[in-house]
């Protein structure tokens, strides 16, 4: 199935999909960083996936008062020195 195909049967079934464009801005600049290091586009396309996630779980406890601000600004910053640098 390609990618137009899909997006053909999520409209014909009404079916939104929609993704903040700074999610995908600093995905798609993880995945740039990952490939200009030498990573294949498979592993930079899992790298970024994972930087994404981490970082959405990581906002979504701090949203739920489980870690501090400064929790989750430590773990933001760690998260992007292990994955950008």
């Amino acid at each position: 199935m390609t990618l137009r195909e899909a997006v053909q049967q999520l409209r014909e079934r009404d079916l939104a999909c929609t993704v903040a464009a700074d999610q995908v801005d600093k995905k798609v600049t993880v995945f740039a960083d990952c490939v200009e290091r030498g990573f294949t586009p498979l592993r930079s396309e899992i790298m970024a996936a994972y930087y994404v996630a981490e970082r959405d779980a990581t906002t979504e406890a701090f949203d739920r008062g489980l870690i501090s601000r400064a929790e989750l600004e430590a773990k933001h910053e760690a998260l992007a020195r292990q994955l950008l640098t």
